[in-house]
């Protein structure tokens, strides 16, 4: 019995990752329930297990009295003569160890510590899951579309299952049973039912964890994502920037022929995504992140973070983007309000001071499209 008691500790320990201290407390518990449940009461009650052997002892802590008419409780004292019987040098007062039979437990004293035991396991069960999907909180994780909950998706994750809300899906998409996506664990709750797993896919945060679960330079530094905006299921945008001069940012996520940028494509059921280099200066900053639109001037107010950008008549609507999209990446991406105006509005915008500021760049030999950070005084 106590060889088969090891071995199923050992799988438990195995499969459901729970220590086997832990169910040798649980094993201890029920027993003290038991007693509990057959005697009345365990407060002089003691469990023993041996962790090597399993042996287990039960025993009462009884004061030993002169004679049986003395015993007013069985559960707490002993007669001197029953006690010579467990122990010749027993003495009037002594407290002796009595061991309790385990097999003289009713039916229902044992159905009883067979559900401590049960219910133990389930409680840390739960909390060997939770533990595992709170260290994964913030990252993306691949599970299996398993059905759709109204208008939820429950997604499976292994040992748990997510739920992805109608607010975190990107709209359009629609997923088949057994299908495997990534998600991004937005939170996981602890529940009396279990972990609460709730995932996104519309996270910008995703896209920035593929990007480091894609890019060697990334995960190892070399390259770092410093912003990100994002319209799920439309276009990103993902600012980079290389801490050695000789690794270029943007070719590194793109990819040798787009490989890496096309994979996460892939995850992301076609978005695009736009990849533009990081400058502390503000003005190359938002020209890069106005990108593939050609920029004239860029006038920058770091204290007031405010842009205005000159681009030429032609590239107006390429600049702003469909109903507004890539100046909303753009001023999202860099943090900054941004103006776009075309060459002719600026030159009739009142206080835009467009003409003062081409003749400074004309003065430098700056040619168009090429830009500086100017404050506005």
């Amino acid at each position: 019995m106590n060889k088969e008691l090891m071995e199923a500790l050992d799988i438990l320990e195995k499969e459901k990752e729970i220590s086997k201290e832990t169910l040798f407390e649980a094993i201890e518990n029920s027993l003290m329930t038991a007693c509990k449940n057959h005697f009345g009461k365990a407060d002089n009650v003691k469990v023993e297990i041996n962790r090597e052997t399993c042996d287990f002892l039960v025993y009462a802590e009884k004061e030993v009295v002169p004679v049986k008419e003395d015993v007013l409780d069985d559960c707490l004292q002993i007669a001197l003569e029953d006690a010579k019987e467990i122990s010749k040098k027993a003495q009037v007062g002594d407290v002796l160890n009595v061991e309790i039979k385990s097999k003289e437990f009713g039916r229902i004293a044992t159905q009883n510590a067979k559900n401590v035991i049960l219910q133990k396991i389930r409680e840390e069960e739960r909390s060997v899951i939770y533990n595992q999907y709170f260290e994964k909180e913030k990252d993306v994780v691949t599970g299996v579309v398993q059905r759709y909950v109204g208008k939820k998706i429950s997604i499976n994750l292994g040992k748990a299952d997510a739920m992805l809300s109608e607010s975190e899906q990107v709209k359009g998409e629609v997923f088949k049973p057994t299908e495997r996506i990534k998600v991004y664990i937005l939170e996981v709750k602890n529940t009396p039912k279990g972990p609460r797993i709730n995932v996104s896919r519309t996270h910008p945060e995703l896209v920035k964890r593929l990007f480091e679960s894609e890019v060697t330079e990334i995960k190892d530094g070399t390259v770092e994502i410093k912003s990100i905006a994002r319209e799920a299921g439309s276009r990103t945008k993902i600012a980079v920037w290389s801490n050695n001069p000789n690794v270029d940012a943007v070719g590194a996520c793109v990819g040798m022929n787009g490989a890496r940028v096309n994979a996460i494509v892939e995850e992301l059921r076609g978005e695009k995504i736009d990849i533009v280099t990081w400058d502390e200066n503000p003005g190359n900053l938002i020209q890069n992140a106005l990108s593939p639109a050609k920029i004239v001037a860029v006038f920058a107010d770091p204290d007031e973070k405010t842009a205005k950008v000159v681009v030429p008549d032609y590239q107006l609507s390429l600049a702003i983007g469909k109903e507004g999209q890539n100046a909303r990446l753009a001023a999202r991406l860099t943090g900054y309000k941004i103006d776009i105006k075309s060459e002719t509005q600026a030159k009739d915008a009142p206080g835009f001071r467009y003409e003062d500021y081409m003749d400074e760049y004309e003065d430098e030999g700056y040619e168009d499209g090429e830009y500086e950070e100017l404050s506005e005084e």
